[in-house]
């Protein structure tokens, strides 16, 4: 043919030279379009060769050529050539193609890295093989089975931007020589695949005896050895000839063998049958390839021959003779007679490449795309066979990971989905841990592992048994049954979904089976061939005890002697890993296992390793090193512990690492299912709980250690204790209280606040400054107490570094950790710190004297520093022991000790010199990670209960858990209900930034006993998805009831939260949920909580342990809590104290209380010392009392007078420290040292904000508002407005504290107010409301004043202006004034102010029997008269409240009649409802009247709802617009009515507005509205007004 292109080409090619030469247009601007075809279909043998004239360097990829079965005169001409479909070939890059999918994905030179003058070629041979040549040099075949008629392809993509046809030909003389080879080796191929016997070929042994002779004839001493063809099932080791002369090594021996038998009994496992006892049978009829079978031995292929030794069996198409005695290796599963190995289908996923002969498959762009990973088997499974995959590449972009299941698809006729979980038919899918059945969840915890946290290296495999059961395995382990009953034709597919980005199939399955096997073959041969096994691992004698020995299956380069005793590494210098080595059999509770290192060697780093694994070792397919292991395992490696290769405690106990031959370590499990290890028979403690029982004993010979012998002889090992974590001698890092709970004086330690490169460990007694060559200062470490008089807080240097100037500073301060902000040095400090600096003595950063008798910076490692405040206030240094005098004089009595890791110093402790220290401490390194030595209460800590989510693993006796994997399922509870006020706190210990989210923290009524006895099973993967009890939470800022938004921005936000944090929750007396960051009360956080509670927290996103900081004893039981000043305020749902058994609580002496002399410049005090004006500007305003504020005591105050004419307004709160000498800023923010300040709707210390959204915005606060403050007997800061205590808005208040006034902006005058209130609670303002309070009525507890609204004294809503909106609102619809209560009182104000300011809760229950309703936040209420007929006293107490939404137009006819009729224009209320009707109102009503028929007799029907979110929709209450007639402003109003409804006169029933979204959190749709047919059943209470 001619060598030309066709002048039908891509749109950016140029032709010229005769058609020889193409040119691609545009080459910078584009790299593709560049597609030219040969002009005729190639000749067979012809090679289309084209030169590279022109290549560009802007782009990736290069010349890509090929064959096409598609016309060029025709053809539509793709983009590139991979957009060729309908039978074309490309070969681009190394890798060839088949109608754009990959099929083979490393061939021949790289086409990318061809330069100009390259020449590269393609041909079709006359065997229908695809050939590329490049620079003449033949690649080999590509693809085979191409038709005729194909023409060339040439792709000018990429680099390559101009091509020219030299040649199209056939190969010269030496190319075709090479080809003709290459023929011959393939008919010589083809010939030896035809002689098969069963899928074993001719050459192949048939039983054990033909494997012994095989392996005798690699040593020489057989004259004949079969030949094995090279074919994809052959053995990756076997020769293709076993030349007599050839001796294998020992390992290669080794490996043939056990590749061979391997393939051997896989035929058998696949349906094959026994073993013959004769010699190889040979096949010697004919059939056509992939369609033969024979039969041999006594037996058939398919069954339906009885016939044996030389019998034939009927093979379907084939019957062939078999000699006798031969092996009968047929392959028989549902008629299939091929013994095809399990392959990836080619046809797969759009972003899927498969390589390594279809084995391995790979997602395409794995950080760009999760889905479209989806890989299906090649054939259908048989029964019992096993499908399994190894995970070889992650990434950590995405969430999810891999997803294996079966399929009845035909991947042939399947139209791949992007995700196989989205198939709806044919699918059972293993997804996380759950069985998804066509796309939807069978079994939510199908198994104890997940797949989304499988590791690189874990395998998975799946088996379809011949029962139709369906089982997964994880890494050999049986899952159990997933599914029962699956057809009895289905294809593995495997989605590597997420995560999963390349899997590849493993066919070697029968680990126990080759083992077992290969040791019978190798102690055959000779018992000195191979891997020692002794003989009493596999024949053990009955007589023997049950020894612990070492198991025959090891680590590939560990070997076991002495009978099983004696485990070593034989080539240790050149190898550090693979020596795990297991126990042959699981240890008894209390066996103690422990092994004496024999042998170490220098040249590795790390050492010995040891733990127990729940894997058998005949099963594990063991790892290089046994902390790769993801799932059963607990190692102790270095001074670590690690659960599933997650280190689970840092610092646990000796270090492994610096033992030495001679030295020993053990491990034991006990009953409990505690965990402890032990070293040179020192039990280190407790290093794991809830480990299962049969777990194998487990040795790593890692790194340094060589070998490893058992110590049995357990009679001289010490006792092991009833409880290791108790008592003097033994230290156990987990249990909270065991310093604290000794000695008194053995209790100084470092405290848990320090500054931001200080990290303490050993229990707090070690401070250490990290980074220490990077970082020189922030290492800022305290005393976790004050110093008693006399007492020496004394540290030693124990390292330093040459890098910096300077060195150690100590000293002490009289700010308390909790309220001190580390600055960079501690010198720094400008009030209440004394320190030490080299030779300097100074005070509050200030130089006081110089040359002090010693020099820190000249300190060396190993020098001791000592701290001593005498009785008489002088500061005493010590060095070494030696007193150095009195360094200052005047020190309060109580401070801290101080040490700064400034400069050379890097880590320091404390020495027994500062108390009796337990020894134990040395030896354990117990870290406060595991260890927490500080706790805010005193009393029986909190602990854990054991029932929790799967994921969590609790240390410490249930005061410490870890989240050990995945990001979820980390629920745990407390052990115990939480008795009121009890306060459940938590320290968070870890975080992993990798993860997004935070800890979850709240109450439930989910009683943790009632849980399934497993954990893993029982709990939601997150507590937002908790439902199954009634359940409140703080997630991030939000507030959820079961999951449901009940509040947002409630406080600071928990997502924010890192180490150190402490997070706490409580049930407080009036039902309230409370939630305490770092010790701050946030507020009520919810409301009706239940008595019956437990805390619980989800260790969830980043947070990955926390551990106990509170106890089960309160803080203060011997105070009394000042009861609230709720009682005396009349607002609606309001609380009535029941009266205190035995008489009122004992009155506290009152303080007279008086403003201080000393104030702002513009302050003008009046009414001796009562009353304080701003006399000028807005600011200069500040106020403190003259007394200080005593515990328990309420203080005051009303606002007098606002102008306007400012903005912003007063803030309060109190000072730590004397005001006598205080000079005071413009404002309070200024004030920056013991102060916290409430101001607007925050709360400050310091000048920095520490809690938002408390109590109501006291910008708004009117004239007229009585403002308080009160400090309780926790030292807990409370603000009151007009009597309602607002919560906790500070803790640790100091004693003394004086309370503060800024007459800040509006507010200009205040007056404190004296009207003899004793104590919070007594009598003289009870008595100001007690007489416009009526009888109130118990409901679940809440006792409910039927008055409803506050005393005029203290009504915050006198001035408010959206009252007076609404009220000339009111005044425009001209309704008569009879119809309203004349005292204006009863008139209540919802806004956001004034209910604040009230301190309403957002629900209330009512009536008997109790039923919710939420107060109607935004309206106005005003009070109408109650028609002196009814029983009003019944009606609010037994009825219930609802709320209705009318029109305008239907208020005046609704008033006339007092209560809601048939027949009124509200679009909402009544309608007319036929006898017949729905909802259940089928009968007449008993009073109706009868003047109609009864075809057209109607009852009124009257709907309500328990909240006005639902009857204040526009739909109900429709918008009418006016003109304000002060303002002259247009807005919209809406009205309704508040009500009183008789109880079992109207039924609940769901919206009919069609809403999906609920309408209230606190009702469901389903039962938000009410229907009433009964005309008395109702009783109007009150207008509803809201104005836009």
């Amino acid at each position: 043919m001619a060598a030309e292109l066709h002048p039908c080409s891509g749109k950016l090619i140029g032709l010229s030279n005769s058609n020889r030469t193409a040119q691609r247009n545009q080459p910078v601007q584009e790299f593709n379009h560049g597609l030219v075809l040969s002009r005729e279909p190639l000749k067979d043998r012809d090679v289309f060769t084209v030169r590279i004239d022109k290549k560009v360097n802007s782009w990736s990829g290069s010349i890509e050529i090929g064959v096409t079965s598609l016309d060029p005169a025709g053809l539509d001409f793709p983009s590139s050539a991979t957009g060729l479909k309908g039978g074309s070939w490309i070969v681009s890059g190394c890798s060839v193609l088949r109608d754009g999918r990959s099929v083979l994905e490393e061939y021949g030179r790289d086409l990318d890295q061809l330069s100009e003058g390259d020449r590269v070629g393609i041909q079709r041979s006359t065997h229908g093989d695809l050939h590329l040549w490049v620079n003449g040099q033949d690649c080999g075949a590509a693809a085979s089975g191409l038709p005729t008629g194909l023409w060339a392809v040439v792709d000018l993509y990429g680099k390559c931007t101009q091509v020219t046809v030299v040649s199209c030909e056939p190969p010269s003389l030496a190319e075709r020589d090479t080809e003709r080879e290459t023929v011959e080796e393939r008919e010589q191929e083809d010939e030896e695949e035809e002689v098969v016997v069963c899928g074993v070929r001719e050459g192949e042994f048939g039983g054990l005896t033909s494997a012994v002779n095989l392996a005798a004839a690699t040593n020489g001493t057989l004259e004949e050895v079969p030949v094995l063809p090279p074919t994809h099932n052959r053995p990756d080791k076997f020769p293709n000839n076993l030349e007599p002369e050839t001796v294998l090594t020992e390992h290669q021996l080794f490996d043939v063998l056990n590749n061979a038998i391997v393939s051997l009994y896989r035929s058998e496992d696949n349906g094959g049958g026994d073993l013959g006892g004769g010699g190889i049978g040979r096949d010697s009829g004919t059939g056509s390839r992939g369609d033969r079978g024979s039969s041999s031995g006594g037996g058939s292929v398919n069954g339906n021959s009885s016939d044996s030794g030389g019998g034939t069996g009927n093979t379907g198409s084939v019957n062939s003779p078999a000699g006798g005695g031969g092996a009968r290796l047929g392959a028989v599963t549902g008629g299939m007679l091929t013994n095809d190995a399990l392959l990836f289908h080619e046809k797969c996923g759009t972003l899927i490449k498969l390589s390594n002969n279809n084995k391995t498959a790979e997602r395409r762009r794995p950080l760009d795309e999760f889905n479209n990973g989806v890989v299906m088997t090649n054939r259908p499974l048989r029964h019992n066979e096993m499908f399994e995959i190894r995970i070889d590449k992650l990434v950590d972009k995405w969430s999810g990971s891999i997803e294996i299941g079966v399929t009845t698809h035909n991947p042939n006729n399947l139209d791949y989905p992007a995700t196989m979980t989205n198939l709806r038919s044919g699918t059972i899918m293993m997804s996380g841990c759950g069985i998804l059945t066509n796309g939807k969840g069978t079994r939510r915890e199908y198994c104890e592992f997940s797949l989304d946290e499988l590791q690189e290296g874990d395998h998975i495999g799946l088996m379809h048994k011949a029962s139709g059961a369906l089982h997964f395995y994880i890494n050999g382990i049986d899952q159990g049954v997933a599914a029962a009953q699956t057809p009895a034709v289905v294809y593995a597919v495997v989605d590597l979904y997420g995560m999963a980005v390349k899997v590849t199939i493993v066919h070697n399955h029968n680990h126990s089976d080759r083992l077992r096997r290969n040791n019978a073959i190798m102690r055959a041969l000779s018992p000195d061939v191979g891997r020692p096994r002794p003989a009493h691992s596999l024949t053990p004698d009955p007589d023997t005890p049950d020894r612990l020995l070492f198991h025959s299956n090891c680590g590939q380069k560990a070997a076991i002697i002495s009978e099983g005793r004696t485990a070593l590494r034989p080539h240790a210098t050149d190898d550090f890993n693979h020596g795990v080595v297991l126990s042959g059999r699981p240890l008894h509770s209390n066996e103690v296992f422990q092994v004496r290192i024999d042998k170490m060697v220098d040249k590795w780093a790390g050492s010995i390793e040891i733990g127990v694994t729940t894997h058998n070792p005949a099963y594990l397919q063991l790892p290089s090193t046994m902390t790769n292991l993801r799932s059963g395992t607990w190692m102790m490696t270095g001074n670590g512990v690690m659960h599933n290769g997650t280190t689970i405690l840092d610092e646990y106990g000796h270090n492994l690492d610096r033992l030495k031959a001679g030295d020993t370590v053990g491990v034991v499990r006990k009953e409990d299912g505690s965990l402890h290890f032990f070293v040179n028979g020192v039990a280190q403690g407790p290093a794991a709980w809830n480990v299962p029982p049969s777990v194998y004993a487990v040795v790593d010979l890692y790194g340094q250690a060589a070998q490893a012998t058992i110590m049995d002889d357990v009679a001289d090992l010490p006792p092991l204790p009833e409880d290791s974590s108790e008592g003097p001698t033994v230290m156990s890092p987990s249990s909270p209280c065991s310093v604290a709970g000794g000695n008194s004086a053995n209790d100084l330690r470092f405290h848990q606040l320090h500054g931001t490169n200080a990290v303490i460990t050993n229990g707090g007694r070690t401070a250490l400054r990290q980074n220490c060559r990077s970082e020189f200062n922030d290492a800022i470490v305290i005393s976790n107490r004050c110093l008693r008089d006399g007492e020496l807080f004394e540290i030693v240097i124990q390292k330093m570094v040459d890098r910096w100037s300077g060195s150690i500073e100590a000293g002490v301060t009289a700010i308390r950790p909790e309220e001190l902000e580390f600055p960079n040095t501690m010198t720094d400090i400008d009030y209440d710190t004394w320190m030490l600096s080299g030779t300097a003595i100074m005070q509050d950063g200030n130089t006081m004297r110089n040359n002090y008798g010693c020099d820190l910076d000249t300190l060396t490692t190993g020098s001791r520093i000592g701290m001593m405040r005498s009785a008489t206030g002088d500061l005493h240094y010590y060095i070494n022991g030696v007193d150095q005098g009195v360094a200052c004089t005047g020190l309060p009595p109580e401070v801290y000790a101080v040490i700064d890791l400034y400069g050379q110093c890097v880590q320091v402790s404390i020495t027994s010199s500062s108390g009796p220290q337990d020894n134990s401490l040395c030896t354990s390194n117990i870290t406060e990670r595991s260890f927490p030595i500080h706790s805010p209460v005193a009393g029986v800590a909190h602990r854990l209960h054991s029932k929790h989510g799967k994921n969590v693993v609790l240390l410490g006796e249930g005061c410490q858990a870890v989240r050990v994997g995945g990001y979820a399922h980390g629920i745990v509870f407390s052990a115990k209900e939480l008795k009121t006020d009890e306060l459940f706190e938590v320290k968070i210990d870890e975080v992993d930034d990798q993860w997004s989210g935070s800890l979850h923290m709240g109450l439930t009524t989910l009683a943790p006993p009632e849980l399934p006895s497993c954990p893993m099973s029982g709990l939601s993967p997150t507590l937002t998805q908790l439902r199954s009890k009634v359940t409140w939470l703080l997630a991030g800022s939000e507030v959820r009831r079961n999951g449901l938004l009940q509040r947002q921005n409630y406080g600071a936000s928990l997502d924010r939260l890192t180490v150190g944090n402490r997070v706490g929750v409580k049930r407080c007396s009036d039902d309230t949920m409370h939630v305490l960051i770092d010790g701050e009360d946030m507020g009520p956080a919810a409301t009706a909580v239940a008595k019956n509670v437990y805390a619980v927290l989800d260790l969830y996103g980043r947070v990955t342990a926390v551990s106990i900081v509170s106890s089960s004893v309160l803080e203060d039981a011997g105070s009394v809590k000042a009861p609230s000043l709720s009682s005396d305020s009349c607002s609606e749902g309001e609380e009535d104290r029941m009266p205190v058994e035995g008489g009122e609580p004992a009155l506290v002496p009152n303080t007279v209380m008086a403003f201080l002399e000393n104030h702002g410049k513009n302050i003008q005090l009046s009414h001796e010392n009562l009353t304080a004006a701003r006399v000028s500007s807005y600011n200069q305003g500040l106020l403190v009392t003259a007394q200080p504020l005593p515990r328990q005591q309420l203080f005051q105050f009303q606002i007098d007078r606002l102008n306007a004419s400012w903005t912003s307004s007063l803030s309060l709160g109190v000072i730590g420290h004397s005001p006598d000498r205080l000079n005071f800023p413009s404002t309070a923010c200024c004030l920056k040292r013991s102060v916290w300040l409430l101001q607007r709707d925050s709360v400050f210390h310091n000048s920095l904000k520490i809690c938002e959204n408390y109590g109501p915005n006291l910008d708004t606060c009117p004239e007229g508002t009585v403002l308080g403050l009160l400090v309780d007997g926790n030292s807990c800061l409370h603000l009151y407005v007009n009597g309602m205590d607002q919560g906790v808005a500070a803790q640790d208040i100091p004693t003394p504290c004086y309370p503060l006034i800024d007459l800040y902006g509006q507010c200009e005058q205040v007056t404190i107010v004296t009207n003899n209130v004793a104590t919070v609670g007594g009598e003289g303002i009870k008595a100001r409301c007690q007489g416009d309070m009526e009888k109130a009525d118990m409901v679940d507890g809440i006792k409910e004043s039927v008055c409803w609204m506050p005393h005029p004294e203290v009504n915050p809503n006198k001035t408010c202006e959206y009252q007076a909106l609404c009220s000339r609102f009111k005044d425009l619809l001209t309704l008569p004034d009879g119809y309203f209560n004349e005292d204006a009182k009863y008139n209540l104000c919802y806004c956001e102010s004034c209910h604040k300011l009230r301190g309403d809760e957002s629900y209330y229950k009512r009536g008997e029997p109790p039923r919710d309703y939420a107060l109607p936040f935004g309206w106005c209420r005003f009070a109408l008269r109650i028609k002196p007929h009814c029983d009003v006293s019944n009606s609010f107490k037994q009825w219930h409240i609802a709320y209705h939404g009318t029109s305008v137009g239907a208020l005046r006819r609704t008033l006339d009649h007092a209560q809601l009729l048939s027949g009124t224009s509200s679009i909402f209320s009544v309608s007319p409802v036929k006898m017949e009707g729905p909802n259940g109102y089928s009968e007449p009503e008993e009073n109706s009247s009868n003047s109609l028929p009864d075809r057209d007799r109607e009852v009124p029907r009257v709907q309500l709802s328990p909240t006005m979110r639902y009857s204040g929709l526009e739909m109900f209450a429709p918008k009418v617009q006016f003109r304000d007639p002060r303002s002259h402003c247009c807005h919209q109003a809406q009205v309704g009515f508040q009500v009183c409804v008789r109880p079992g006169s109207y039924k609940v029933g769901p919206q009919t507005l069609g809403a999906i979204e609920p309408l209230d959190p606190r009702f469901s749709n389903t039962e938000i509205e009410w229907i009433t047919k009964d005309q008395g059943g109702t009783l109007l209470y009150g207008l509803l007004i809201r104005v836009e």
